[in-house]
């Protein structure tokens, strides 16, 4: 394991001080927590505050959407681990406009009871605080039960619908309704084709052979659904196109966003030819592409592989997804 780092219990803060010191005009480290980033602008007032958040180890996801059109606050949490509360918490109360805010993170257990104590905790202070979890990968339970799916790299859209709602001055409840719409709307599913080293252990996420892959991998290296060799870009593309689209029915007519995400490590080329092969399958069946975003998302450090995220649009998510963003590492005009 090769990784330019000094200590490696500190990657995490020297990550945030040098995203902090890079990006002055968009982003700044709360005085009260050196793991709460919030918007160096404070949201005006009455606009609903968007909180997403999670592990490290994921960029550009979270704090890279910290910007105007999207987050307004991530409190940041070590490797592929939750936040703890009171960052969470930091955040809230410097994004809180008068509106109330929305919490935003894939529903995994760390997540969910960190985000819940914060809630709780902005509640005694009077800030309200309603949460939306990412559920979109399609692997991780059955579609009968899917609020106990995985948030992946389709929480990216879900962000950016959210954002464009509270950037459009919704209400809170409304910025609910978007987000909870978008999320039921998005469908992920990954593939890995080799693990990443947690720079604080030095081990492996996973172990995978010279020649295989795993298809629905978790972006923290949770198991798949089925491992075998390693197969050619389109067929790669085939499978995960095909379990997506059994699960969200798609047919002529119909709009989406369509991201192809890479997971760490994974070239441009690599995707551009993943993208291609999905792009042909939705013109197949008559769906046109609204939006298409292709590179890096929400990765797993240098984890091989990639997703594919399909959002089904209707004209108002479409509004949402064409909403113009600022951030430091995703710009939409």
């Amino acid at each position: 394991m090769k990784k330019l780092v000094n200590l490696p219990d500190a990657v995490v803060d020297e990550m945030v001080e040098g995203y902090a010191a890079a990006f002055p005009q968009y982003v700044t480290i709360s005085p009260d927590n050196h793991r709460a980033l919030v918007r160096a602008v404070a949201p005006p007032p009455g606009k609903v505050g968007i909180v997403v958040g999670g592990g490290s180890g994921h960029e550009p996801a979270f704090m890279g959407v910290i910007g105007k059109g999207m987050a307004d606050g991530v409190p940041v949490g070590n490797i592929f681990a939750s936040p703890p509360p009171l960052p969470i918490v930091t955040v809230t109360k410097a994004v809180d406009a008068g509106a109330g805010v929305l919490y935003m993170y894939g529903n995994y257990a760390g997540d969910c009871m960190n985000f819940d104590m914060a809630a709780e905790l902005a509640d005694m202070e009077g800030i309200r605080v309603e949460t939306v979890r990412v559920t979109d990968d399609v692997c991780s339970a059955p579609a009968a039960e899917r609020d106990r799916r995985r948030g992946i790299a389709g929480g990216f859209l879900a962000f950016k619908a959210a954002g464009a709602a509270a950037d459009l001055g919704y209400s809170l409840d409304e910025v609910i309704r978007i987000a909870s719409k978008a999320n039921d709307h998005i469908r992920t599913m990954g593939v890995a084709l080799s693990p990443c080293y947690n720079p604080q252990t030095g081990r492996p996420s996973f172990m995978l052979g010279d020649d295989e892959m795993e298809i629905g991998l978790g972006i923290h290296g949770e198991p798949g659904v089925e491992r075998g060799t390693v197969q050619p870009a389109d067929e790669t593309a085939d499978a995960l196109f095909d379990t997506i689209v059994a699960d969200m029915p798609l047919a002529g007519r119909d709009r989406v966003a369509v991201l192809v995400n890479g997971l760490g490590s994974t070239t441009r080329m690599e995707l551009l030819i993943m993208f291609r092969r999905i792009e042909r399958r939705l013109r197949q069946i008559g769906v046109t592409i609204h939006r298409s975003y292709v590179g890096e998302f929400v990765t797993s450090l240098e984890m091989g592989g990639c997703s594919v995220t399909l959002m089904k649009l209707d004209d108002e998510l479409a509004q949402m997804i064409d909403h113009p963003a600022d951030t430091p590492m995703f710009v939409q005009v």
